[in-house]
């Protein structure tokens, strides 16, 4: 028998069989306060997330400050912005890091990042993140992810946009950096993107083809995409989380709120509880209905002796007669003592005619 892929995050285990990781991206929803970033780790926490996770860039080490075309956003929430210019706005401070770590494991709850740059993965490290995440659009950078497998800690690779060969390239540059503890996520780059663009059944195929703890990072606007997720195989859930989704920063519009997180961590797990295991045995809340359950009774009196007709017998509710698979088996025999009309059948009382 295989070995179930595992992977671990501050002691949790991350697995099949385990409940769905669920990570709360605050991403740029502190939207420039840092008392509003260390509100929605208090709510993802109380939410019933296992992670917050933070991005560490300045749009100095994602970008250039460069106004020609190539450089200009057009279409969709960023419409008419500079790659400098929106992430210069979305960036969280790197000071804010520490008071963010220490605030976050005050509460409980654990916190990483997605760094952007190698300057990134050290003050995270100096910060003694316990894992990593790369995001889709860095998935391509291998020298990245090498060298964030260089800390020998886990580490998350979102595939938003990579074909299965630059999945793959992924994949072998964090091996080849040292990572032992690897995980993807099924993603779809879009903000937000429609349910239909996920095709969930992706999930349960990269499970096969790479052998990976294997996950979903959810740009929908709701909850069905990811809890549906969990019956394809998602061990972690990734969604982006605010106070609240009217707040007019860079990523709320696509974020959820604390009620629907709350509904997140809550459903996901039900829906991984009811995946269970094969069993067609009876379950512990059926047993006191199972003598619901229809049987053979008599609905006219008989006196030993007599045949037992069509007219005599009938499958009804509830259970305590003989189940209604015998019932050419009783037709035609007779009763061996006198019975009663709303009697059960029971077999042993038959003979042949």
């Amino acid at each position: 028998m295989s070995t179930i892929p595992s992977i671990s995050i501050a002691g949790r285990r991350i697995a099949l069989d385990a409940p769905p990781y669920i990570i709360a991206e605050l991403s740029a929803n502190h939207n420039g306060k840092l008392a509003t970033a260390l509100k929605i780790i208090e709510e993802a926490k109380k939410a019933g997330a296992d992670a917050i996770k933070l991005q560490t860039y300045t749009a100095d080490t994602i970008t250039l400050d460069c106004d020609s075309e190539e450089f200009q956003i057009h279409g969709g929430l960023w419409d008419g912005k500079s790659l400098y210019q929106l992430y210069q706005e979305a960036h969280m401070p790197w000071e804010w890091h520490a008071p963010l770590f220490e605030h976050a494991r005050k509460l409980g709850i654990t916190i990483f990042s997605s760094p952007f740059d190698n300057t990134a993965v050290d003050l995270l490290e100096s910060l003694c993140a316990p894992a990593y995440k790369i995001a889709s659009f860095e998935a391509v950078d291998l020298a990245l992810i090498k060298y964030v497998a260089s800390t020998g800690k886990p580490m998350i690779i979102s595939t938003g946009m990579a074909d299965a060969e630059e999945i793959q390239e992924a994949i072998a540059a964090a091996r080849d950096g040292g990572c032992k503890e690897l995980a993807i996520l099924h993603c779809v780059s879009g903000y937000p993107a429609p349910a239909e663009d996920y095709n969930l059944r992706t999930i349960p195929d990269m499970i096969q083809r790479f052998g990976l703890v294997t996950g979903l990072s959810d740009h929908t606007l709701d909850n069905t995409t990811a809890i549906t997720s969990v019956a394809l195989g998602a061990s972690v859930i990734e969604k982006h989380f605010t106070l609240d989704r009217n707040g007019g920063g860079a990523d709320d519009s696509f974020s959820l709120e604390p009620a629907d997180l709350t509904a997140l961590c809550r459903d996901s797990k039900t829906a991984w509880a009811a995946l269970g295991r094969v069993d067609y045995g009876r379950k512990s809340s059926e047993q006191t209905n199972a003598k619901f359950r229809r049987s053979l009774y008599f609905v006219k009196d008989l006196k030993a002796g007599d045949v037992i007709t069509e007219s005599a017998v009938r499958s009804v509710r509830p259970g305590y007669g003989a189940a209604p698979k015998y019932l050419d088996y009783v037709l035609g025999r007779t009763v061996m003592s006198d019975v009663s009309a709303n009697s059960p059948v029971i077999l042993e009382g038959l003979r042949d005619a």
